[in-house]
Protein backbone atom coordinates (compact mmCIF):
# COMPACT_ATOMS: atom_id res chain seq x y z
CA UNK A 1 0.00 0.00 0.00
CA UNK A 2 3.00 2.32 0.07
CA UNK A 3 2.40 3.17 -3.61
CA UNK A 4 -1.27 3.92 -3.00
CA UNK A 5 -1.92 7.60 -3.64
CA UNK A 6 1.78 8.44 -3.90
CA UNK A 7 0.82 11.22 -6.32
CA UNK A 8 -2.55 12.83 -6.76
CA UNK A 9 -4.57 10.92 -9.39
CA UNK A 10 -5.87 13.28 -12.07
CA UNK A 11 -8.86 11.76 -13.87
CA UNK A 12 -10.55 12.66 -17.16
CA UNK A 13 -13.99 12.16 -18.67
CA UNK A 14 -15.39 13.26 -22.00
CA UNK A 15 -16.26 16.75 -20.71
CA UNK A 16 -14.42 17.05 -17.40
CA UNK A 17 -11.03 17.01 -15.75
CA UNK A 18 -10.97 15.84 -12.12
CA UNK A 19 -8.01 17.69 -10.65
CA UNK A 20 -6.22 18.28 -7.38
CA UNK A 21 -7.70 21.12 -5.35
CA UNK A 22 -5.14 23.76 -4.41
CA UNK A 23 -4.89 27.32 -3.07
CA UNK A 24 -5.73 28.80 -6.48
CA UNK A 25 -9.19 27.26 -6.17
CA UNK A 26 -10.07 29.16 -3.00
CA UNK A 27 -12.42 31.64 -4.76
CA UNK A 28 -14.16 28.76 -6.58
CA UNK A 29 -14.61 26.81 -3.34
CA UNK A 30 -15.81 29.92 -1.53
CA UNK A 31 -18.49 30.46 -4.18
CA UNK A 32 -19.48 26.79 -4.04
CA UNK A 33 -19.62 26.42 -0.27
CA UNK A 34 -21.34 29.72 0.44
CA UNK A 35 -24.17 29.13 -2.04
CA UNK A 36 -27.18 28.21 0.08
CA UNK A 37 -28.61 26.09 -2.73
CA UNK A 38 -25.49 23.90 -2.47
CA UNK A 39 -25.22 23.83 1.32
CA UNK A 40 -28.93 23.27 2.04
CA UNK A 41 -28.13 19.53 2.31
CA UNK A 42 -24.35 19.70 2.66
CA UNK A 43 -22.72 20.69 5.95
CA UNK A 44 -19.52 22.71 5.57
CA UNK A 45 -17.29 24.79 7.78
CA UNK A 46 -18.85 28.30 7.91
CA UNK A 47 -16.97 30.59 5.52
CA UNK A 48 -16.99 34.37 5.88
CA UNK A 49 -14.27 35.29 3.38
CA UNK A 50 -12.20 33.62 0.67
CA UNK A 51 -9.21 33.21 3.03
CA UNK A 52 -11.35 30.91 5.23
CA UNK A 53 -11.25 28.33 2.43
CA UNK A 54 -7.55 27.76 3.16
CA UNK A 55 -8.67 25.48 6.04
CA UNK A 56 -10.76 23.42 3.61
CA UNK A 57 -7.87 23.08 1.15
CA UNK A 58 -5.49 22.13 3.98
CA UNK A 59 -7.98 19.56 5.31
CA UNK A 60 -8.39 17.92 1.89
CA UNK A 61 -4.63 17.86 1.32
CA UNK A 62 -4.04 16.29 4.76
CA UNK A 63 -6.69 13.60 4.16
CA UNK A 64 -4.93 12.75 0.90
CA UNK A 65 -1.44 12.78 2.46
CA UNK A 66 -2.65 10.52 5.29
CA UNK A 67 -4.23 8.20 2.68
CA UNK A 68 -7.62 8.59 4.36
CA UNK A 69 -9.53 10.43 1.62
CA UNK A 70 -9.25 11.82 -1.89
CA UNK A 71 -11.32 14.73 -3.22
CA UNK A 72 -11.14 16.07 -6.73
CA UNK A 73 -12.03 19.46 -8.06
CA UNK A 74 -14.40 19.18 -11.00
CA UNK A 75 -13.26 21.36 -13.91
CA UNK A 76 -14.63 21.65 -17.40
CA UNK A 77 -12.24 20.03 -19.88
CA UNK A 78 -9.10 22.13 -20.25
CA UNK A 79 -10.09 24.66 -17.57
CA UNK A 80 -8.46 25.28 -14.17
CA UNK A 81 -11.46 26.83 -12.41
CA UNK A 82 -13.51 24.26 -10.54
CA UNK A 83 -17.28 24.01 -10.69
CA UNK A 84 -17.62 21.44 -7.92
CA UNK A 85 -15.96 18.70 -5.93
CA UNK A 86 -16.29 14.92 -5.78
CA UNK A 87 -14.44 12.12 -4.09
CA UNK A 88 -14.11 9.91 -1.08
CA UNK A 89 -14.33 11.82 2.17
CA UNK A 90 -12.96 8.66 3.73
CA UNK A 91 -11.99 5.20 2.54
CA UNK A 92 -10.49 2.00 3.77
CA UNK A 93 -8.33 0.44 1.03
CA UNK A 94 -9.79 -2.89 -0.03
CA UNK A 95 -13.09 -2.31 1.75
CA UNK A 96 -15.29 0.80 1.50
CA UNK A 97 -15.34 4.48 0.73
CA UNK A 98 -17.76 7.30 1.51
CA UNK A 99 -18.48 9.41 -1.56
CA UNK A 100 -19.32 13.11 -1.39
CA UNK A 101 -20.06 15.61 -4.13
CA UNK A 102 -21.17 19.20 -4.68
CA UNK A 103 -21.70 21.24 -7.83
CA UNK A 104 -22.43 24.89 -8.58
CA UNK A 105 -26.15 25.29 -9.38
CA UNK A 106 -25.58 26.70 -12.87
CA UNK A 107 -24.15 23.28 -13.80
CA UNK A 108 -26.99 21.21 -12.33
CA UNK A 109 -29.08 18.98 -14.59
CA UNK A 110 -26.41 18.74 -17.29
CA UNK A 111 -25.07 15.29 -16.33
CA UNK A 112 -21.74 16.54 -14.97
CA UNK A 113 -22.00 14.89 -11.54
CA UNK A 114 -23.12 11.58 -13.06
CA UNK A 115 -20.20 11.73 -15.51
CA UNK A 116 -17.70 12.54 -12.75
CA UNK A 117 -19.22 9.95 -10.43
CA UNK A 118 -18.78 7.14 -12.97
CA UNK A 119 -15.05 7.94 -13.25
CA UNK A 120 -14.62 8.19 -9.46
CA UNK A 121 -16.50 4.91 -8.95
CA UNK A 122 -14.18 3.15 -11.41
CA UNK A 123 -11.15 4.65 -9.68
CA UNK A 124 -12.43 3.51 -6.29
CA UNK A 125 -13.17 -0.02 -7.45
CA UNK A 126 -9.86 -0.45 -9.26
CA UNK A 127 -7.13 1.68 -7.63
CA UNK A 128 -8.54 1.60 -4.09
CA UNK A 129 -9.93 -1.95 -4.44
CA UNK A 130 -13.21 -0.87 -2.84
CA UNK A 131 -15.96 -3.42 -2.49
CA UNK A 132 -18.54 -0.93 -1.24
CA UNK A 133 -19.10 2.76 -1.93
CA UNK A 134 -21.47 4.60 0.39
CA UNK A 135 -23.18 7.98 0.16
CA UNK A 136 -24.94 9.64 3.08
CA UNK A 137 -27.84 11.85 1.99
CA UNK A 138 -29.87 14.15 4.20
CA UNK A 139 -33.62 13.49 3.83
CA UNK A 140 -35.16 15.83 1.27
CA UNK A 141 -32.12 15.95 -1.01
CA UNK A 142 -34.00 14.35 -3.88
CA UNK A 143 -31.62 15.60 -6.59
CA UNK A 144 -28.63 13.82 -5.00
CA UNK A 145 -30.70 10.67 -4.48
CA UNK A 146 -31.62 10.64 -8.19
CA UNK A 147 -27.96 11.03 -9.22
CA UNK A 148 -26.94 8.15 -6.95
CA UNK A 149 -29.72 5.87 -8.22
CA UNK A 150 -28.81 6.72 -11.83
CA UNK A 151 -25.24 5.65 -11.01
CA UNK A 152 -26.33 2.28 -9.60
CA UNK A 153 -26.55 3.06 -5.87
CA UNK A 154 -29.34 1.47 -3.85
CA UNK A 155 -30.99 3.02 -0.83
CA UNK A 156 -30.36 0.83 2.18
CA UNK A 157 -32.43 2.73 4.70
CA UNK A 158 -32.75 5.66 7.05
CA UNK A 159 -30.11 5.87 9.76
CA UNK A 160 -31.55 7.85 12.64
CA UNK A 161 -29.33 10.47 14.26
CA UNK A 162 -26.41 9.12 12.23
CA UNK A 163 -24.64 12.44 11.75
CA UNK A 164 -23.77 15.12 14.29
CA UNK A 165 -23.00 18.63 13.04
CA UNK A 166 -22.57 21.66 15.28
CA UNK A 167 -24.04 19.75 18.21
CA UNK A 168 -27.20 18.69 16.36
CA UNK A 169 -28.09 15.16 15.28
CA UNK A 170 -29.32 14.43 11.76
CA UNK A 171 -30.95 11.43 10.15
CA UNK A 172 -29.44 10.33 6.84
CA UNK A 173 -30.51 8.06 4.02
CA UNK A 174 -27.76 5.53 3.38
CA UNK A 175 -27.05 4.67 -0.24
CA UNK A 176 -24.52 2.07 -1.33
CA UNK A 177 -23.03 0.61 -4.47
CA UNK A 178 -21.51 -2.85 -4.13
CA UNK A 179 -18.86 -4.04 -6.54
CA UNK A 180 -20.47 -7.50 -6.65
CA UNK A 181 -23.70 -5.96 -7.97
CA UNK A 182 -22.05 -4.45 -11.04
CA UNK A 183 -22.13 -6.26 -14.38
Amino acid sequence: MTELLATFPVLHTQRLDLIEINEHHQPDLFNLFTDQRVTAFYHVIPLKEVADVQKVVAFLRQRFNDKLGVRWGIALKGQQEIIGTIGFNSFTHGHKGVMVFALMPEYWRKGYITEAMQEVIQYGLSALALKRIEAEVLPGNIASEKVLEKSGFKQEGLLREWMVWNGESYDINMYALLKRDLP
